[in-house]
């Protein structure tokens, strides 16, 4: 796989662990060794691991947080950082959503994740994921 396979393949792996409520994957997924920063719907940016992690976890373990999926997933490298940018589905709102990863031990981490409300969102094209 070339670097935006496996930032595909990871995002495809983030929409999982938030749609199953998984921190354990969740925090398999954020780098360690490089800065992160966080930007969730209608919150302040978040900077620092152990900040977003501990904002995950407290998304996670809500009973009332609703299901998500995604679409329209893209990839695109910029040096050694892939963006990937994607619609998200949640009940009665679309975000568009920008997520960075970066290669850490052989493999990609999500550095950043910015998230918020998209009045005029596209209709998914081709295969739906998540």
């Amino acid at each position: 796989m070339n670097a935006e396979e496996h930032a595909l393949f990871a995002n495809d792996t983030f929409y999982m662990a938030f749609a199953q409520k998984d921190i354990e994957a969740m925090q398999r997924l954020w780098a360690a060794d490089h800065a992160t920063f966080c930007v969730h719907p209608g919150w302040p940016t978040i900077t620092g691991r152990r900040e977003i992690l501990e904002s995950w976890r407290r998304i996670l373990s809500n009973p009332e947080q609703p299901g998500i999926d995604f679409y329209n997933a893209k990839a695109i490298v910029v040096g050694d950082v892939v963006m990937v940018t994607c619609y998200e589905e949640l009940p009665g709102s679309i975000c568009a959503a920008t997520n960075g990863f970066i290669a850490e031990s052989g493999e990609m981490k999500l550095f950043h994740h910015h998230s918020g409300p998209c009045a005029n969102p596209p209709p998914p094209s081709g295969a739906r994921s998540g």
